[in-house]
């Protein structure tokens, strides 16, 4: 079943109005016609909505209401993903996968060893098509919201914006106890919201790690492999997915 997003103001008692781009794509590529069901979420309240299709104009879709579906698709801890900037175009494959595996926010972070170097301007480009990205990846994974793709940040800037969250955790070639590793994860609670740090190509310079660690990150291990940066995050969010997630 199709889902598509709206605006909590887009709900009118048991109507649901669908405008801008996916009346296009619902008429013109996905060919649905009236009667049809589809999924609607309004990105706020984590629930999704089953209607099915009363109208078709060139600028709206119009559905009724069938039923609420309480239990949504969003893990209990919101999941901030802090990723150093990586080469090419691996931030948009880290940026999808992330959103499937349940992250509520993408923190992109320049650090001392990525490679891209974005202008203001660019920045605001590339934030935008990766905004873009993670709506289209909570779609596809029948998301409750659409994940917040931020601004790019340095360092010092991401610590601050993730200073409040319950727990923080810096992936760390260094850091080889997985014994410790494994007492950092199985203390993980439902509800405590996390932030995991993930270096570019190269990794986080000393320095980096040590002022991570003084605003209250936890180095772990990822094991004896090292892995490349568009697969830590993904590894780490598998393993809290498989922690975290409601039975």
């Amino acid at each position: 079943m199709y889902q598509f997003f709206v605006e909590p103001g887009q709900t009118q008692g048991r109507e649901i109005l669908i405008q801008g781009s996916d009346v296009n794509h619902i008429r013109n590529v996905l060919r649905m016609r009236v009667g049809e069901e589809l999924s609607v979420s309004n990105g706020v309240d984590g629930r999704e909505y089953r209607c099915h299709i009363t109208e078709i104009t060139e600028d709206t879709v119009r559905c009724e209401l069938r039923f609420v579906k309480e239990e949504g698709t969003e893990l209990p801890s919101r999941i901030y993903l802090l990723q150093g900037l990586p080469k090419a175009d691996k931030m948009e494959l880290i940026i999808q996968k992330a959103v499937e595996l349940g992250a509520y926010q993408i923190v992109p972070v320049a650090t001392r060893r990525s490679v891209v170097k974005l202008d203001e301007k660019k920045a605001a480009a590339r934030v935008s098509r990766w905004q873009a990205i993670a709506e289209a990846a909570a779609k596809q994974s029948k998301r409750g919201i659409i994940p917040l793709v931020q601004q790019v940040m340095d360092l010092d800037q991401a610590l601050e914006h993730v200073r409040d969250l319950s727990v923080k955790l810096i992936p760390y070639e260094l850091a080889e106890d997985m014994g410790r590793t494994r007492e950092v994860l199985g203390n993980l609670k439902p509800g405590q919201d996390i932030a995991v740090l993930i270096g570019p190509e190269g990794g986080f310079e000393g320095k980096e790690v040590e002022s991570a660690v003084a605003a209250g990150a936890i180095p772990i291990t990822l094991g004896r492999r090292i892995l490349r940066t568009e697969t830590a995050g993904m590894t780490v969010l598998s393993w809290l997915m498989y922690l975290l997630e409601n039975n």
